[in-house]
């Protein structure tokens, strides 16, 4: 009998690390399609239509019922601040992103893992054996080695990037707090409907007639998007934040794989360096796992 809890309990983390990398790809594969979208289109429309789609497709699969389950759900005040935290960490990011190169910018932003899993022992109260701190400082430093950042020094631009990764890591523990009590399908209609308000308001003074080909990229946009909305907030039913924080990481090699087969962006040596790093340490988040529970 134990053995079968442990077991299931070993099989539910392993499908939540699956369903988190899955996620971070989706989302990697959706941000070099808004890359393409930017040059000629608003990021609040973008945001906009991408909310819209998700939307309406959560609307057809789950009708009137789910309708009705978002409304009246317990989770309505925590997401809709939630969604708040996220537009905050995006416009710190955003406006970050004029004054500092994109290395910096990343490496600084990539200490998000490492504060998810500081929050996720205060907040959730769950407990982050030495190998799990080892995997997140490990995909950190592969993060740093594939950036290769210059001497940051402290600037307002550093501590707005350094604001907007406390407010996705607190976003992300949220997520969790939120997945064990509600289902994903209603957190994705609260999570959509709210940015669907919040993106609505400017994009009165900003919308653009997008061109058919523009069409298609902003619905393919919701499409990933909402696979990999539905793929977080599952892997996040089945794992402690503790263990999945640092599989954020892999969304950085999918970010350059995407650079090189859309941009022709060639990595440069350290970046293959800190692929091999943050692959260890998913590497070591298994195996650390697996020999625990067996244990």
């Amino acid at each position: 009998m134990v053995n079968a809890v442990i077991l299931d309990t070993r099989e539910r983390i392993y499908a939540g690390i699956l369903l988190t990398g899955i996620a971070y790809f989706m989302f990697s594969t959706q941000d070099a399609f808004i890359k393409l979208l930017v040059a000629g289109l608003s990021v609040w429309q973008i945001l906009f239509i991408r909310s819209a789609t998700i939307f309406i497709a959560c609307s057809v699969i789950g009708g009137r019922e789910l309708l009705a389950k978002s409304w009246n759900s317990s989770a309505f005040m925590p997401m809709l601040f939630r969604s708040f935290l996220i537009l905050g960490a995006w416009l710190c990011y955003y406006n970050a992103a004029r004054y500092l190169q994109l290395a910096e910018l990343t490496t600084i932003y990539f200490a998000a893992p490492v504060i998810v899993t500081i929050l996720s022992i205060f907040i959730l109260g769950e407990n982050v054996p030495l190998l799990r701190w080892i995997a997140v400082l490990l995909g950190f430093i592969g993060v740093y080695v594939a950036c290769d950042p210059v001497a940051l020094g402290i600037s307002i631009p550093v501590a707005m990037v350094l604001v907007a990764a406390c407010l996705w890591a607190l976003s992300i523990v949220l997520i969790r707090k939120i997945a064990l009590y509600e289902s994903s399908m209603v957190q994705m209609m609260l999570n959509n409907g709210f940015f669907l308000i919040i993106a609505g308001i400017p994009l009165i003074f900003v919308w653009q007639t997008p061109a058919l080909s523009d069409w298609l990229l902003l619905i393919g946009v919701g499409a990933i998007g909402g696979l990999g909305q539905w793929a977080l907030f599952e892997g996040m039913k089945r794992a402690p934040v503790s263990v999945i924080a640092p599989f954020e990481y892999t969304s950085l090699v999918w970010a350059f794989a995407f650079g090189y087969a859309i941009w022709g962006d060639v990595p440069r040596r350290e970046v293959f360096f800190g692929a091999v790093l943050i692959f260890l340490a998913g590497v070591v988040i298994i195996v650390g796992e697996r020999f625990r529970k067996a244990g």
